[in-house]
């Protein structure tokens, strides 16, 4: 484990659990906490190799209970949930999302007086499609699915739970990187052009929205629980909007292939807000030198991710 920055330097390092640590942002998240002097705790709905990372299912309250009384966090990043809005099964978003965070903080509760900061991912999805332009925390909610509904029903409850425990709630606008699963936008742009294939399906190829950095997002979750802003909502974003046919573009330069790109009707959504991204005011306000990386670096690290994985096999 790294040294502690000069304001976390203490004899005992501070204490975080991870809910999801085994997820996509979960992996990256722990990896910028240790090397930024925190302890690492984490709890998963499967075993682990790892002694730091306890079996504990959202859905189970006892777990959840036994779980916290053993790792008596300083600090909580919730990360777990369930993120892909096409999953096929409606109960599960307020299963997880809903019901199971509600869930964790009643498990926190008993020690809420040892508690610096609990920041809750939640997600932009909770705007929904109809607004556009650059989304500030004041913009009205409009969530469109049951995933950002479970995501805004969420937030709500949390503010019941605001009194006795250091809620800060994060908004985090598209994001990817190594790890993610090819469902999502970008990795399945990536999965293509090194893999050489002739064509890929999408939707709508003039739309612009952010596409962020996994790295960039955890660092910024870190930020946040330092500056412990409790009771604010803060979106994670980058402001840099990039349309889907420049990202297709970015990917051929950096691999030196090019393929067919072809709209499939199934992914075009109706009345689809053309350009669509976070306004980073509240944020930098928290973070003062916030600087996302561009997504030609995300798109090069994911790259060269993918051609040593297929070297490897």
């Amino acid at each position: 484990m790294s040294v502690a920055s000069p304001a976390l330097s203490t004899k005992q390092p501070p204490r975080v659990l991870i809910t999801g640590l085994q997820g996509f942002t979960g992996r990256h998240m722990a990896a910028e906490l240790e090397q930024n002097g925190y302890e690492v705790w984490g709890i998963g709905n499967t075993l682990a190799d790892d002694p730091r990372t306890l079996q504990a299912d959202l859905t189970d309250s006892a777990s959840l209970l036994a779980a916290v009384q053993t790792i008596q966090p300083q600090y909580v990043i919730h990360l777990a949930g369930i993120a892909f809005v096409g999953h096929g099964q409606p109960k599960a978003f307020y299963d997880i999302n809903l019901v199971g965070t509600r869930n964790l903080l009643e498990a926190l509760a008993p020690v809420a007086d040892k508690l610096k900061c609990v920041l809750l991912a939640s997600s932009a999805n909770v705007y929904g499609n109809l607004q556009g332009g650059l989304l500030s925390e004041f913009n009205p909610t409009n969530p469109a699915n049951d995933y950002a509904v479970s995501k805004l029903a969420m937030e709500y409850m949390a503010k019941i739970w605001a009194p006795r425990i250091p809620v800060v709630i994060a908004r985090p606008f598209n994001y990817t990187g190594v790890g993610q699963s090819e469902s999502f936008l970008i990795p399945k742009i990536v999965s293509h052009f090194v893999n050489k294939r002739d064509t890929i399906e999408l939707g709508n190829m003039d739309v612009w929205r952010e596409f962020n950095d996994v790295r960039d997002v955890v660092h910024a979750y870190r930020k946040l629980i330092e500056a412990a802003p409790v009771g604010q909502t803060v979106n994670v974003c980058s402001s840099n909007l990039v349309s889907l046919r420049d990202a297709l573009a970015l990917a051929s330069e950096l691999t030196g292939h090019e393929l067919k790109a072809c709209v499939n009707p199934a992914f075009v959504r109706a009345n689809e807000v053309l350009k669509l991204g976070g306004d980073t005011t509240l944020l930098k306000t928290f973070i003062p030198d916030w600087q996302p990386r561009p997504l030609r670096e995300t798109l090069a690290w994911m790259i060269a991710a993918e051609t040593n994985v297929n070297k490897a096999l």
